[in-house]
């Protein structure tokens, strides 16, 4: 992660800060996701059954896809130098555009949208992601996170 000073942040707003590296959506990770949720529904984890529906194989859970952003947000987004610890505070909105396919390749974009000092010493970030599926012109979701930095 990139550690910046609060005005170099703050010149960031409305930039857009790039992508990350492609990464594989297999089955054993969504097989792993669905068994930390407990959501097994078949067009996650059943490829026979999920040849038969309109996506014609098994798809990534859409939360599974979401949980991606803080990972592949690292070396993308700023964060305030003498940082002691960053948390998820939320999301402003989520929008499911079309789902991954197993075996797609996927990647994030980010936009930094606001930074915000909240209280003394905590600053509010508020990112734009898209998550890009190599090959299809529509992303899978874009999602507003919202980062909380402590200094």
């Amino acid at each position: 992660m990139p550690y910046v000073t609060l005005e170099e942040l703050l010149a960031c707003v409305g930039k857009d800060l790039g992508f990350s590296d492609w990464i594989q959506i297999d089955q054993e990770r969504v097989n792993q996701f669905a068994e930390c949720t407990g959501d097994h529904q078949f067009i996650h984890v059943d490829p026979e059954k999920a040849k038969l529906t309109p996506f014609g194989c098994t798809i990534a859970h859409g939360f599974l896809s979401l949980s991606l952003i803080p990972k592949l947000m690292e070396g993308l987004m700023p964060l305030p130098k003498g940082l002691k610890m960053a948390v998820n505070y939320g999301l402003d909105s989520v929008r499911f555009i079309q789902p991954v396919k197993v075996g797609a390749r996927v990647r994030l974009g980010l936009t930094l949208l606001d930074a915000q000092e909240k209280n003394p010493g905590q600053w509010l970030l508020k990112a734009r992601t898209v998550l890009e599926i190599e090959g299809e012109a529509k992303p899978a979701y874009v999602a507003e996170p919202l980062t909380l930095c402590f200094v």
